[in-house]
């Protein structure tokens, strides 16, 4: 029996907007918060109830994102929270890696408490076999780490992980998530090809809430637009409009574009082929900027 904290009882926030949804994954990733925690919270549950409010806080209002991060977070004392919750999309994975895996947030980090305790990982395990039940994620357990630049979820907690993620008490692991049905591609999503077409700036005019024309004008609104998103996740760029193409030169605007996906940083978008735009293509079809 997975001991579910409610959202309505760890005192969430509202999200800002709608969730994308997601009809199945391929597992989960697991994570670790990345900072000091309280080893108290051993002792007082009240303290994971703070620190998960916090975290929100700071995704909300530090990242811009929508809500918290993770999917559900799993705390020390074997209880799992609900963040976004099962069948909607995640946002701590990493640009273009979240339809791929649910996130699950444990309460351990780099200082004070890093070593997970045993009722931790059993909370993770609970975690998985909760997202498997309600979200149909797959057999795939890996760390933040996988497929992305990180120390996420330390060395501890991804040793275990690469031990295979045993249960503690050597209890038997959950039987791997029976195959899912195979559900043809989705007819609407960009090819990933790295070229800044008309199709890609017209998905991208429609998720950042422009005029959709498929164009990138000079100067442009769509360009002002992702300035100030840029800007918001601390770019300090000149709202003009200027400075996205894809013709090899360097732009300051490319550059915080560049940090913003995660993609290699030169302030060039280059062509034929530029892996920023493949990026931008990959967050897009998650239907977010």
């Amino acid at each position: 029996m997975v001991d579910i904290v409610t959202r309505a009882e760890w005192g969430a926030r509202s999200p800002k907007s709608g969730y994308t949804s997601l009809s199945s994954t391929k597992g989960v990733k697991v994570h670790y918060t990345g900072g000091h925690v309280d080893p108290k919270i051993l002792d007082d549950h009240k303290k994971c109830v703070a620190l998960v409010k916090s975290i929100q806080n700071m995704h909300m209002d530090g990242n811009g994102w929508i809500d918290i991060g993770y999917s559900v977070v799993a705390c020390p004392h074997r209880k799992v929270f609900i963040g976004r919750g099962p069948k909607h999309l995640p946002a701590a994975n990493g640009a273009g890696l979240n339809t791929g895996h649910y996130a699950i947030l444990a309460l351990v980090g780099n200082s004070g408490l890093t070593v997970p305790s045993d009722n931790q990982l059993l909370a993770i395990w609970d975690a998985i076999t909760y997202l498997r039940d309600k979200g149909n994620a797959g057999k795939e357990i890996k760390g933040h780490r996988d497929g992305y630049s990180t120390e996420c979820p330390g060395d501890k907690l991804y040793a275990w992980l690469k031990k295979g993620a045993p249960r503690p008490g050597g209890g038997d692991t959950p039987t791997p998530a029976p195959p899912k049905p195979h559900t043809p591609a989705d007819p609407a999503a960009l090819v990933v090809d790295g070229i800044l077409g008309r199709k890609t700036i017209s998905r991208w005019q429609q998720i950042v809430g422009t005029t959709v024309d498929g164009d990138i004008s000079t100067p442009s609104t769509l360009v002002r637009k992702v300035q100030q998103i840029l800007n918001a996740h601390g770019a300090k760029l000149k709202v003009d409009g200027l400075g996205i193409r894809q013709d090899d030169r360097h732009y300051e605007t490319v550059e915080a574009l560049q940090r913003y996906l995660d993609s290699p940083v030169d302030g060039r978008m280059s062509k034929p082929v530029s892996l920023v735009v493949k990026a931008l293509q990959k967050r897009l079809n998650t239907g977010r900027f």
